[in-house]
């Protein structure tokens, strides 16, 4: 039985490069909801030149950003892609938005026909599309005690997944992936990709909860049930963000 005060330690990897549409507020969250079960977290601000070991960190996170803070932050990614993959071989849960989502799969091949590579995490390609995908995303999941997810996209990306992963959302409203497949985002293990800006934890709070449910879990190996919130503020947010049309 764990008796010893909970704690996480959350990577946030390029905060200086992969910051835009409010994507510091995942982190946000997943620190205030952990707090308020008296969980302990630290959170370490990953930047250009620092070099990360798996075993350091019980969750990462990484947000999305413009296409030369994309570039060099796909080099970081490479840098230290052996210890990121290793993480997520361990399980450790991953959350990645929009340009790191891109980048944790094969590659993202950009309007110019440059290739980034990237980390192969994530069984996933990405091409340049000519069309932006701009607006409020209802989606679906089956994994969550709350089907419904809630989020703004704003890219033009069309990402293509492989037979090693399997689709994070269903789209409802919107256009998710590629504006054609009715998918949202992908998953690996632990690993979470999506497009979903938002911030997308605040306004899905069963989402941030099992992030940090996984983290628990994979760290204390064993299963440690978050105590429950007052959450009538945040499903106000979500249920405010639901598309009429849905």
């Amino acid at each position: 039985m764990q008796t010893d005060p909970l704690k996480l330690r959350i990577a946030h990897l390029y905060p200086d490069l992969l910051n835009i549409y409010g994507d510091m507020g995942n982190v946000l969250a997943l620190e205030r909801r952990a707090m308020w079960r008296d969980i302990e977290v630290e959170t370490v601000r990953i930047k250009a030149g620092d070099s990360i070991c798996a075993d350091d960190f019980d969750l990462f996170f990484a947000g999305g950003g413009q296409d030369n803070q994309q570039i060099i932050a796909a080099n970081e990614l490479i840098r230290n892609g052996a210890e990121l993959m290793r993480a997520a071989q361990m399980n450790k849960p991953m959350l990645v938005i929009c340009g790191s989502y891109q980048l944790f799969g094969k590659y993202y091949l950009t309007g110019d026909n440059q290739k980034l590579r990237g980390i192969s995490i994530l069984d996933i390609h990405t091409e340049a599309g000519f069309k932006r995908f701009i607006g409020n995303v209802t989606a679906v999941c089956d994994f969550l005690p709350v089907r419904t997810i809630v989020g703004f996209e704003n890219h033009s990306g069309l990402t293509h997944l492989g037979e090693e992963v399997e689709p994070l959302f269903k789209i409802k409203v919107g256009n998710g992936n590629n504006g054609l497949d009715k998918t949202e985002g992908a998953r690996y293990k632990n690993v979470f990709g999506t497009y979903l800006h938002g911030p997308l934890l605040p306004k899905n709070p069963h989402f941030c909860d099992y992030l940090l449910q996984l983290a628990l879990d994979v760290k204390y190996k064993c299963s440690i049930p978050l105590l429950p919130l007052n959450d009538q503020i945040e499903y106000y947010a979500h249920e405010s963000r639901i598309c009429a049309k849905y």
